[in-house]
């Protein structure tokens, strides 16, 4: 069995990248189109790779003093996982943002040489499928990885069965030393290391590449379109190749990586799990820890070759319809269905075994190993709780899209707020983006409890697992979006034919609501695997249960009205407004120098704006690239030092509250940041469409709606996106580090002292 689930990872890993490389060059093989388009083209993909080869020097050195600080306090072996993790979520994101500047001037060249949306639509989200299917395929690849070097090769997989062999024939309690080596930093502590390099990476990407792209729109609306008035992506403006690679390096790279990140928390967080109920004597079988162990990377790969039929029941259609958004939909209404059989086939093979719902020798007969791990509808329970999950984001996604597309009323009374100014266009996507909030947490709470209800914490975890399980079709739904935003710039710049740039903003329009959608994807996922990988924290801070016929929330209940976790937790839900301060700060101060230097060139350059001559664009890239770089390094660093610093200072229970409260206060900023920014932009696309008579481009309601989409720039693609990611890499960060700080920290230290 164990021999045909590795087959499995690895093929459904190979298939996904063999086909990312064949999409990769059959794009690489469309032509470009004119002089001109080549020439924009290639200052964008220049532009895109010197950031991030700049961000990449960061970014090792970042990394090599984590892996060093980990291998001094944890092991060696979640050193190396942590490298491999961090080169898996680094390789995705660099491959899906070359593939992107490559895509985007071939999507503007089909439009311009065909003049038809459902031939261009499947252009875009080819190149987007690249990036899609890298992010799942690189995340399985690391993960078969690391289980052969570590599980397999050095034997901690064995060390955990044996363990169980033991305790099974003596049904006494389950040691926690094996082999020499604490059982919490063998192979949980080392797959808790893979899981923190993708954090580390995507944490970088995202908020660096954030900063950058927003800190260019600002800079090219805010003087480009409110002061000279001209179009978005005007070749006259200096800010507009910036703006293109800050696509590139923020929506795709940042995306790719965060998304992996979330993709391997959710896999990992299950295992985890299951490791931790096990060490702690919750369940005593096995067998059942091997199923519990294996079913949420098969779950994974299954869901991936789901994936894989998804994209291409779009890619191999001769004729596309012109309706983008049905497309797209289909394709991931596909995968999702895949998956959803594939949960059920899998939880059979792995769960229906007898010897799993029998009674336990020398226990009541109701106890039995599906009792202790709480599997209330026997081997169904995982297939049912993934099931929830898949739903859970399709009913977010479903309220992201009300809230966010101008073909609901949310966003049209923002359209038509603007009429009398941009004072009520911020107050009505203020209140859209707090409304939006209250729906999607009732979907995941509701989520939340079924799963448990139905498969305990590990049922939790498969359902976050769950909604992640088709993440490649997600992923490239909404790389699409920013590569179709970059051929409409490459058109506009290019003086091509306006009805080119009607195809790609008809693409574009629909990519801000696929973008709000997979950002709601993000947050559901990071809640729940949060939730896995903070029970896990708490079972890693326990003693091991008596008595194995009790529930295993029992063994690990948190009194959050203690001093030290109420604490704790008004300090956690305090720490997600800060972070989300500093960024937009970091934007703010970003684009003031952007506005300055795109000021200073329409009043020094003469002839500019007549259109006689080109603008700087270079400088606009460095001022972008310097200021991400700069103002990227001290968030990031929080994230991974906040919950350490607090651990070592003041314990377990204090870092307990600061997960729960920043988990819980994040989860709304980045719904609430996520959907009004959405709607502010696509409020103004519904203005630009001619939609609001009498008010179209150029007119004073434009400039309001302008104004809206400006301050919801940061918001939606540089806050709300990095929220996920600060709530995942905290739990990841306490769950590698609590082994030490649960035991020597300065507050207890004190304590001591009084005694």
């Amino acid at each position: 069995m164990t021999d045909l689930v590795l087959i499995i990872v690895i093929a459904a890993a190979f298939l996904a990248i063999a086909y990312a490389l064949y999409s990769f060059f059959r794009i690489r093989k469309m032509k470009e189109g004119t002089d001109r388009m080549v020439e924009i083209a290639s200052a964008i993909r220049i532009g895109a790779k010197a950031f991030i080869d700049y961000e990449l020097k960061l970014i090792i050195a970042v990394a090599i003093a984590v892996a060093a600080v980990i291998a001094i306090l944890v092991s060696w072996q979640a050193a190396v996982a942590f490298i491999i993790g961090a080169t898996m979520s680094e390789a995705a994101g660099y491959i899906g943002m070359k593939i992107a500047t490559y895509a985007n001037v071939r999507v503007t060249n089909e439009a311009r040489e065909t003049k038809n949306l459902g031939k261009t639509l499947k252009v875009a989200f080819r190149g987007g499928s690249v990036m899609g299917l890298c992010v799942a395929g690189f995340a399985l690849l690391g993960v078969f990885v690391v289980y052969m070097i570590f599980g397999v090769g050095l034997g901690q997989i064995n060390d955990i069965v044996e363990l169980a062999g033991d305790a099974a024939k003596s049904n006494s309690l389950l040691h926690l030393v094996v082999g020499g080596y604490d059982l919490k930093t063998t192979f949980t502590m080392t797959i808790s290391g893979y899981a923190l390099g993708c954090s580390i990476i995507a944490m970088f990407n995202r908020v660096g590449g954030g900063i950058y792209t927003k800190a260019a729109d600002m800079g090219a609306d805010l003087v480009g379109k409110t002061e000279a008035h001209i179009p978005e992506d005007d070749p006259r403006n200096p800010a507009t190749i910036a703006d293109n690679v800050g696509d590139n390096v923020g929506d795709v790279a940042g995306l790719g990586s965060d998304l992996l990140e979330s993709y391997v928390s959710a896999i990992l967080s299950s295992a985890i799990l299951a490791a931790e109920l096990f060490a702690k004597n919750v369940f005593k079988t096995p067998e059942l820890l091997k199923s519990m162990l294996l079913f949420p990377a098969v779950f994974a790969a299954v869901g991936l070759i789901g994936c894989v039929i998804g994209v291409a029941s779009l890619l191999i259609r001769k004729k596309l319809s012109d309706n983008p958004h049905k497309e797209l939909n289909i394709s991931t209404w596909v995968s999702a269905a895949l998956a959803i059989i594939g949960a059920f086939v899998l939880s059979f093979v792995f769960f229906n075994k007898p010897e799993y719902s029998s009674a336990i020798a020398g226990f009541d007969s109701s106890v039995t190993p599906f009792s202790t791990v709480e599997f209330k509808l026997g081997w169904v329970s995982p297939a049912v709780s993934a099931t929830l999950g898949i739903v859970a984001g399709i009913v977010i996604g479903i309220i992201a899209e009300y809230y966010t597309s101008y073909d609901y009323r949310p966003t049209r009374r923002i359209s038509h707020a603007s009429v009398d100014g941009p004072a009520l266009t911020i107050t009505h996507g203020l209140a859209l983006g707090m409304k939006s909030c209250m729906y999607p947490c009732v979907i995941l709470g509701a989520a939340i409890f079924g799963s448990y209800a139905i498969a305990g914490m590990y049922g939790v975890a498969i359902a976050a697992l769950g909604m992640l399980s088709f993440v490649a079709t997600t992923v490239s739904v909404d790389t699409y979006g920013p590569i179709s935003d970059n051929a409409g710039g490459i058109a506009e710049m290019s003086f091509l034919d306006p009805e080119v740039r009607e195809i790609t903003d008809k693409l574009d329009s629909v990519g801000n609501t696929t973008a709000a959608i997979g950002k709601g994807f993000a947050i559901g996922s990071a809640a729940l695997a949060t939730l896995s990988m903070m029970s896990s924290y708490l079972f890693a801070t326990s003693a091991p249960v008596e008595d194995i016929t009790k529930g295993a929330l029992d063994s690990i209940k948190l009194n959050i009205i203690d001093p030290k976790t109420l604490a704790g937790a008004l300090i956690g839900a305090a720490l997600p407004f800060m972070f989300s301060g500093m960024l937009i700060d970091a934007v703010a101060k970003a684009a003031e120098k952007m506005v300055d230097e795109v000021r200073r060139q329409f009043r020094e350059i003469k002839g500019l704006l007549e259109g006689k001559v080109l603008p700087d664009y270079k400088t606009c890239i460095e001022i972008s690239s310097q200021g991400a770089l700069r103002e990227m390094r001290v968030p990031a660093i929080i994230a991974i030092a906040f919950p350490v610093a607090f651990g070592f200072l003041f314990g377990a229970e204090v870092v307990a509250g600061i997960l729960i409260g920043a988990t819980i206060s994040a989860i709304m900023l980045a719904i609430f940041t996520g959907n009004a920014g959405g709607a502010w932009d696509n409020a103004k696309k519904y203005i630009e469409t001619g939609a609001v008579k009498g008010h179209g481009k150029g007119s004073p309601a434009h400039d309001a709606a302008v104004v809206g989409d400006t301050v919801g720039d940061p918001l939606k693609d540089t806050v709300g996106p990095s929220l996920d990611i600060l709530i995942k890499i905290m739990s990841v960060v306490s769950l590698v580090t609590v082994v030490v700080f649960s035991r020597y920290n300065l507050l207890d230290w004190i304590m001591g002292l009084f005694k």
